[in-house]
């Protein structure tokens, strides 16, 4: 077996991590509190992602793969790790006997969507799926005196576990079917279902997992739910690091599939219904995590736009958006956790007149609002035009006009969250003051710049996914 430590640098750094966690969390609080540095390891964390993300090399039996798109993800991640830690450290709604197995828990979940990204084989994607997913599971239900948060958190399990069954279920129909499980030697297999009926109803039933955690249509019934009864900390967490390893994963995957292939037209359909069902039940919406909830199932269905083209430049389309997407949502939370300082539930009216008493948090939320609308100068709009070029004349011009005409239907519901913040004046009583402390401040004011300056100047990040992309067709 080939193992190399030097090739899996982010991958040990976070598992040292997750053991100092556990070794806190069975100390039972008497060390440092978890808070106080694990964001601070996090932002080391960053640096060695960084550090190791020219390696490559294959490993375990050629299991696992070190190449550009796993690096790619693994710096995402880390950064998202990083961001999510440190939105968590101000956590109103977590027991003070939690702080460490809450920590432990995201840790572990990280440490899991990093190995996803590096699996090149199903059963081994299957078991780090399960690794990130069952993290998760525990994460949920974290929120103090709250029932809303034991529901969300058995609706996700109910949920996953109909999801695991299913991928288990068509893991096995890939394998009689195919004979192998490696994807590097799945590509060279029809996929046509007139030559390989059993593999392709597997290879479908395969990727229910990968859509439950990408929250796309049919599959997405937990995620409002989760986004509402979570607390608004771990609600930022499962809307952005879970979908980053669902994207990576079918990104390899979408190197076995061709425009016009059965499987790839249930995709596009798929994303077709995801995105336009998300967009709708969202108008409807009073709980501002409810509607970023079925925001997310709208975003899932875009992703789909750059899978089915079948070329490198949609995949690299594709995983762009999965980071745009995540720097968007990052920024939406953030401002969503902070004017909520005491860790309620935001409604539309707990926004009114939020430029007066938070300018900059109110700047802040303008900025995502407008990014996850896909308007310039944002990396929303950069992301969507990348998604619309690669797909275009690839055989789904149906789809990527579908793309648009749901880009304006979420104005309304986008551009309302600017509107209760800049418009609307009777502010609800009994509500605590937004958090307008520095590092608030801080944060949104960064994240607002990643959101901007990725989409002013895409080339270099999209350069580099592109590169990726077309190493999977090597």
């Amino acid at each position: 077996m080939n193992f190399n430590p030097a090739l899996i640098v982010p991958e040990l750094f976070q598992f040292f991590l997750i053991l100092a966690l556990f070794l806190l969390s069975v100390l039972n609080g008497k060390g440092p509190r978890a808070e106080k540095w694990v964001p601070l390891l996090a932002a080391v964390g960053i640096v060695v992602a960084v550090a190791s993300f020219n390696a490559h090399g294959m490993m375990f039996a050629d299991v696992y793969k070190i190449d550009g798109l796993s690096q790619f993800f693994k710096v995402v991640i880390a950064v998202c790790f990083f961001v999510t830690t440190l939105n968590a450290s101000r956590q109103p709604t977590l027991a003070e006997d939690r702080r460490a197995d809450y920590y432990l828990f995201l840790a572990l979940s990280t440490w899991g969507l990093m190995l996803l990204s590096s699996t090149t084989e199903l059963f081994s994607i299957y078991l780090a799926l399960e690794l990130s997913s069952y993290s998760l599971y525990t994460l949920i239900s974290l929120r103090a005196k709250d029932k809303r948060a034991a529901e969300a958190g058995i609706k996700y399990i109910v949920f996953g576990a109909v999801a695991t069954a299913l991928s288990l279920y068509g893991l096995s129909y890939v394998l009689a079917g195919q004979h192998t499980t490696y994807i590097a030697e799945l590509a060279a297999k029809s996929w046509k279902f007139a030559d390989a009926p059993m593999a392709v109803v597997g290879l479908t039933l395969f990727l229910v997992g990968m859509f439950y955690k990408l929250a796309l249509f049919p599959f997405h019934f937990w995620c409002p739910e989760l986004y509402q009864g979570a607390s608004n900390e771990t609600a930022t967490f499962a809307a952005t690091l879970p979908k980053l390893g669902a994207v990576v994963i079918l990104v390899r995957l979408s190197t076995l599939l061709t425009p016009g292939l059965e499987i790839t037209t249930i995709l596009a359909w798929l994303g077709a219904i995801s995105m336009t069902f998300g967009n709708l039940c969202a108008l409807a919406q009073k709980d501002v995590k409810r509607m970023l909830g079925f925001s997310s199932v709208a975003h899932a269905g875009y992703i789909m736009v750059g899978l089915v083209a079948g070329t490198a430049e949609g995949m690299a389309a594709a995983a762009f958006y999965a980071l745009a997407y995540v720097a968007m949502n990052l920024l939406a939370f953030w401002v969503v956790s902070r004017v909520a300082s005491d860790g309620r539930n935001l409604e539309l009216d707990d926004l009114n007149g939020l430029y007066k008493r938070a300018p900059a948090l109110a700047l802040s939320l303008g900025v995502g609002a407008i990014a996850l609308v896909g308007l310039p100068p944002t990396v929303g709009f950069i992301g969507k035009l990348f998604l619309i070029t690669a797909a275009w004349n690839h055989g789904y011009n149906w789809l990527v006009v579908t793309l648009a005409v749901n880009s304006a239907f979420a104005i309304y519901y986008y551009l309302s969250l600017i509107r209760h913040a800049y418009t609307e004046e009777t502010v609800p009583e009994g509500r605590s003051a937004p958090d307008t402390s520095a590092f608030s401040l801080v944060g949104a004011g960064i994240l607002s710049a990643v959101v901007l300056v990725l989409g002013i100047m895409p080339s270099p990040v999209f350069e580099f996914a592109i590169a990726a992309g077309r190493g999977l067709f090597k």
